[in-house]
């Protein structure tokens, strides 16, 4: 991928605007080398099953056009995301060629400009495959899709009921080119989890219900529970970014952002000094602080960390989070080491996404998600 090529996909990706290094708070580099290797991974894990990439909510927050153009470098040609916008916009992006799924199904009504679009959509509903089925008869035409059926997530894909009722009706799939036949694991982060072959079984009694057709199971977790779930494609979405798909143990993919802050003020308090909103820290001694642009308003989360990192030293978050702006103790650092303009790490190295996502209570896949559009945006390893 060119240069030219990486600008403008991101112009894409920031509806149409850039925000330079020079004039932002914060930087997100996005590794797209690793995402590739990511993909690898997976795929050498998977000996000889196909492995999609699912792009939903923006590639997980770092640009879906991006990932995308990196994946098709990587054979990758089955795309998933998660509404019929998104589907919309990477068609756009990446033009005609691979397959792109629409995981949620489609809003009544939108048939017709999924069909025009090219997308597939993941029939979840006796309801949805009815109007697919429809638009394909006044379209005189076959119609790709995939059926998902619900093997005991109880979100998204037919009941059991539901299977079993459209089994038996004649021509419930006239027109329609079933591409794969899939369903979602709840549980697979959790490998000793009964539920995960509870599921499996339940997905092998539906689809043999339905026409017969290629099968998918694992999400990225589930590429780890071993062959018995790859089947025919696996669709990893959170372990391609680097967020490991196997909590607790050894991370085995590579990490893929970094963020970066500037420090947009330093100055020296006096004990006894209250710091930030609500004075929430007092100074217990005098103190050297550090006021970086960077807060909730990029989608930081307010206890997302404790600290950022400077040339390997710990610099703690002292008082709140501010939508702007946080506050570090860079007392550690040699006098006058930080000056402004310099950057902090949040994410890299010293701190993972998952260490982020661990202080704040949630997951990687959040924090990946969240992070805002103040940011620049640099992309390597194309």
């Amino acid at each position: 991928m060119s240069d030219a090529e990486v600008t403008s996909l991101q112009t894409v990706a920031a509806g149409g605007s850039t925000v330079s290094e020079a004039a932002a708070g914060a930087i997100l580099t996005i590794d797209l080398g690793a995402i590739r290797e990511n993909h690898r991974r997976l795929k050498a894990r998977l000996n000889g099953v196909r492995c999609a990439g699912v792009l939903k909510a923006d590639g997980y927050g770092l640009g879906a056009a991006q990932v995308a153009a990196a994946l098709m470098k990587e054979g990758c040609d089955i795309f998933f995301v998660a509404l019929l916008g998104e589907g919309i916009a990477l068609r756009k992006a990446i033009g005609p060629g691979p397959d792109i799924f629409v995981l949620n199904g489609l809003p009544p009504g939108s048939e017709a400009e999924a069909a025009t679009a090219g997308l597939c959509p993941v029939i979840n509903s006796a309801i949805q495959l009815k109007a697919w089925r429809e638009i394909a008869r006044s379209m005189a035409k076959g119609l790709p899709a995939a059926v998902q059926v619900d093997s005991g997530m109880a979100r998204l894909g037919m009941a059991p009921a539901e299977v079993e009722a459209v089994a038996v009706e004649a021509g419930a799939f006239e027109g329609i080119d079933i591409r794969f036949v899939m369903s979602h694991l709840a549980r697979a982060d959790e490998p000793q989890e009964a539920a995960n072959e509870n599921q499996r079984r339940e997905f092998e009694r539906l689809r043999k219900m339905l026409p017969v057709a290629p099968a998918s199971l694992a999400n990225s977790s589930g590429i780890f529970l071993g062959p018995a779930y790859h089947y025919d494609l696996a669709r990893p979405g959170a372990a391609l970014y680097g967020v490991n798909p196997m909590p607790n143990e050894p991370n085995p993919m590579l990490p893929v952002i970094g963020l970066q802050a500037k420090v947009a003020q330093t100055r020296e308090v006096d004990t006894g000094a209250g710091i930030g909103y609500g004075h929430a820290h007092q100074a217990d001694a005098p103190l050297r602080l550090a006021t970086i642009s960077l807060g909730y308003g990029d989608g930081w989360h307010r206890r997302a960390a404790s600290a950022a990192w400077f040339e390997g030293a710990r610099l703690p978050f002292v008082g709140r989070v501010s939508m702007d702006s946080i506050i570090l103790d860079i007392s550690a650092l040699p006098a006058s080491r930080l000056r402004e303009g310099d950057l902090v790490e949040l994410i890299g190295p010293s701190q993972s996404v998952d260490d982020a996502a661990g202080h704040a209570g949630t997951i990687g896949y959040e924090v990946l998600i969240s992070l805002g559009a103040r940011f620049h945006r640099r992309y390597i390893g194309a």
